[in-house]
C-alpha cells in the first residue's frame, strides 16, 4: 500500500540479471491484477511528491508529538497511568505506568480501561486503532485543529473513567 499512496498495488524487484528475464526485456511474462495499476501508481507518485516537499517530515513529527503527549498529559491530569511514544508519524500508547519495552511490559496494561476509553473516543468521532497492540498513524491531512479536538476528546473521556 505504501508505494500505491494507500491503494492496493503489486510490485516486486530483484537483481538486475533476474529482472532482465522479465518481459518486456526478457522471455518471462508476469502479470497480476494489481501490477502497475494506473490509479495506484498515480497515487504513489503524488505521495512521493508530497513527501519530498521541504518540512514534510518535520510537520508530521511535530503533529504526532503533540498528539501523543497531549493524550498522555490528559491521562495523567485525570489520574490514569498511560505511557507511549512515537517515531515520526507512527505512534502508540499503553494504559500502564511504563515504560513498555517488550511484550511482557505491554501485557501489564489495563486493556479493559483502554477499551472503555476507545469506545468513548469513538462516541466523540475520534477513530483510533482498537487495540493497544496496534500502532496509530498520523496523516499529513491532519491539522493542528484536529489534534486539539482529539486531545480535548481524550480529556473528556479520561474524566469519565
Amino acid at each position: 500500500k505504501v508505494i500505491g499512496g494507500g491503494l492496493p498495488v503489486g510490485a516486486y524487484g530483484g537483481k538486475k540479471e533476474i529482472m532482465e528475464m522479465v518481459a518486456p526485456a526478457g522471455p518471462m511474462y508476469q502479470a497480476g491484477t494489481l501490477s502497475g495499476n494506473p490509479l495506484a501508481m498515480a497515487a504513489g507518485i503524488a505521495t512521493l511528491e508530497r513527501l519530498s516537499q521541504p518540512g514534510t517530515y518535520e510537520k508530521l513529527d511535530k503533529l504526532t508529538d503533540k498528539l501523543i503527549n497531549g493524550i498522555m498529559d490528559a491521562a495523567k491530569e485525570a489520574g490514569h497511568e498511560v505511557c507511549g511514544g512515537h517515531i515520526s508519524g507512527m505512534f502508540g500508547f499503553f494504559f500502564t505506568k511504563g515504560p513498555v519495552s517488550c511484550f511482557a511490559d505491554a501485557a501489564k496494561s489495563d486493556t479493559e480501561k483502554f477499551a472503555r476509553w476507545h469506545r468513548g473516543m469513538l462516541e466523540r468521532g475520534i477513530y483510533l486503532a482498537p487495540s493497544q497492540y496496534e500502532a496509530g498513524f498520523m496523516s499529513l491531512a491532519h491539522t493542528e485543529e484536529d489534534i486539539d479536538n482529539t486531545i480535548a476528546a481524550a480529556k473528556e473521556v479520561f474524566a469519565t473513567l
